[in-house]
């Protein structure tokens, strides 16, 4: 019994060695390959300030169009950029992360996600229940699924925001015409 109470507390704390040792190095060094393909361990470079500054900014796009224009994406754009590369950027972009789309083989061809001509004039409410419903829920190609189901009202809100974001020429809320929130003059 003794032998097996000497065995487990070096075990425990050996294993508690390694945690924190591997803590330590982990959060210190910095496992790099030399020209030579050799790992070094090495210290961590101390980041200067300005160099993580994000200005309230969680991500970032390039612009399809020209990718020297970065767009700096805020908390709800950046969940609807990480839905769009999961679901839709299959259809609604000419190249995805993994090569070419297949959006040259959708007939009609869906439009481009950051096409501004045509979705700027879409209202975010008919985006979202297109998104929710699909495209035979709205009268358009059933080729696009319905993602109702297995997307939440913020995710499909943030899809849209990101959406919004992307679109060339550049989105513009429409204004309103009435100081009162809850009345419109425009009908």
């Amino acid at each position: 019994m003794r032998f097996l109470l000497i065995i487990a507390s070096v075990l425990v704390g050996g294993m508690a060695l390694v945690l924190v040792a591997s803590r330590t190095l982990t959060l210190s060094t910095c496992w790099c390959w030399t020209g030579s393909r050799h790992v070094l361990a090495q210290r961590k470079p101390i980041a200067d300030g300005s160099e993580y500054v994000s200005y309230g900014s969680y991500d970032t796009e390039a612009d399809w169009d020209n990718p020297q224009r970065i767009l700096s994406l805020d908390y709800e754009q950046a969940q609807g950029k990480r839905i769009f590369y999961e679901k839709c950027v299959w259809c609604h972009a000419d190249a995805t992360p993994a090569g070419p789309s297949n959006r040259s083989n959708v007939s009609p061809a869906p439009p481009l996600m950051n096409d501004g001509a045509v979705l700027n004039a879409v209202s975010d409410d008919s985006l979202r229940r297109t998104i929710a419903l699909g495209g035979i829920g709205v009268g358009k190609s059933a080729m696009m699924p319905p993602y109702g189901m297995s997307l939440t009202a913020g995710e499909i809100g943030s899809l849209v925001a990101y959406m919004r974001v992307i679109a060339v020429p550049e989105y513009h809320q429409p204004k309103r015409t009435s100081h009162w929130p809850w009345r419109s003059e425009t009908k």
